[in-house]
């Protein structure tokens, strides 16, 4: 029965990461401002949990919430933030080059995590934090980086939108890990609630959403993006990583990487990388991959 439940969790997972890799997929076809677009994603996906959390018949425990609830609003602030970004960098570059700068994330970690968290910080983590590094730089260089290309691309833009994006979500892993006593849903509902409106702000100082054109495809990618991407999304993989080991939850993660950068290759017309793009994408991944494999395996 164990095996099977575990099985069962990790085609959860293996699902949630699929769906999370065609975010920037819908990105590039939804013509909506990142602010507008990243305060209704938080917004929706937040109503969506709140009602599978009555359904379900969770219990929010007020008093841990209460007693926690700078850390998840810091938290929730971030993972807004680091929308907007992380959409941005999709309108200012290919969605292969804005996935790869996000993944620098798990290396953000490690570094953040030997600061706030006294980690120990390993001669192997601080190799590979430098080989991913380099595997963005060579990534910048293979899409022409230097400036706007003949797309009208600014290639270096998205790729720094793109990093600034995986730190803000490298803090929000941190803050996560001394959050105490907050049921997984329960928090998820704060942080995502936090996420959108703190993005409403961004939006109708930013933005002119006054101008914006909603059509019948933007509103259906809209609710998808909302439903499917963040609440149906969440929601299955916060309720499989329970019954997984932390190790297997990060090295399926990385579904989600390959999956983005196959499918904008194949379905988004100009989404290439070059052959030292493609080297630098498996020096990006390969150091994060490496960096979360237990040491007693290595």
């Amino acid at each position: 029965m164990e095996q099977r439940e575990n099985k069962k969790a990790m085609l959860g997972v293996i699902a949630t990461m699929l769906i999370f890799g065609t975010i920037g997929i819908f990105r590039e076809y939804t013509p909506l401002p990142s602010g507008l677009l990243s305060a209704a994603r938080g917004l929706i996906g937040a109503a969506f949990l709140f009602v599978v959390m009555l359904v379900t018949r969770v219990k929010i425990n007020g008093v841990a919430v209460k007693k926690n609830f700078l850390l998840l609003f810091l938290s929730g602030a971030m993972i807004g933030v680091n929308w907007i970004l992380l959409f941005e960098a999709y309108k200012y570059t290919t969605v292969p080059i804005a996935t790869l700068s996000y993944y620098m994330a798990p290396i953000f970690v490690i570094l953040g995590a030997s600061v706030v968290l006294k980690e120990k910080l390993t001669p192997l983590k601080v190799i590979c934090a430098l080989v991913a590094f380099i595997g963005i730089v060579l990534v910048a260089f293979g899409s022409d980086a230097g400036g706007e290309s003949a797309d009208g691309k600014n290639h270096l833009l998205g790729i720094l939108l793109g990093v600034g994006a995986a730190a803000l979500y490298a803090g929000d892993i941190l803050i996560n890990k001394v959050v105490d006593g907050v049921g997984a849903e329960e928090r998820t509902l704060v942080q995502l609630a936090t996420a959108g409106v703190v993005c409403v702000p961004y939006t109708l100082l930013a933005e002119d959403i006054g101008n914006v054109e909603f059509t019948a495809v933007s509103v259906i990618l809209l609710i998808v993006m909302g439903v499917v991407h963040t609440g149906i999304a969440y929601t299955m993989y916060f309720g499989s990583m329970k019954q997984l080991r932390a190790q297997t939850v990060a090295l399926l993660s990385y579904i989600d990487p390959v999956a983005s950068v196959i499918l904008a290759v194949w379905l988004i017309p100009g989404s290439v990388l070059t052959a030292m793009g493609w080297i630098g994408a498996v020096l990006v991944l390969g150091a994060a991959v490496v960096s979360e494999i237990p040491a007693k395996i290595k």
